[in-house]
């Protein structure tokens, strides 16, 4: 229940304009300030995931292990996604919110 909301809230984002998808992209947006939260598949490879670890703790932004990439890319729209960045902060603290509610459960 709680990851449909999560897939959801992106699904909204992703309409809004607010999200940008895919390694280089997602890069970017953290690195010029425009990242709000970054979400990651967890099936995402490990240097994948380091690297966003590394890069979003260097810039202070918040990171996220979510999903899978096949239902991340559904919540966008696209074929399969491994990594976002939510660009706009009320999206970004809204998923963040939820995520940090379903890892209590």
């Amino acid at each position: 229940m709680k990851q449909d909301k999560v897939l959801s809230m992106i699904g909204l984002a992703v309409k809004a304009g607010k999200v940008v998808s895919g390694e280089f992209s997602v890069e970017k947006a953290v690195k010029h300030g425009a990242a709000f939260l970054v979400i990651v598949s967890e099936d995402a490879s490990d240097n994948t995931r380091k690297k966003f670890s590394n890069m979003c703790e260097f810039y202070e932004v918040p990171i996220r292990f979510y999903g899978n990439r096949d239902d991340i890319g559904a919540a966008m729209g696209k074929e399969y996604r491994v990594s976002l960045a939510i660009t706009d902060e009320g999206f970004g603290k809204a998923i963040l919110k939820l995520l940090n509610n379903n890892s209590a459960l």
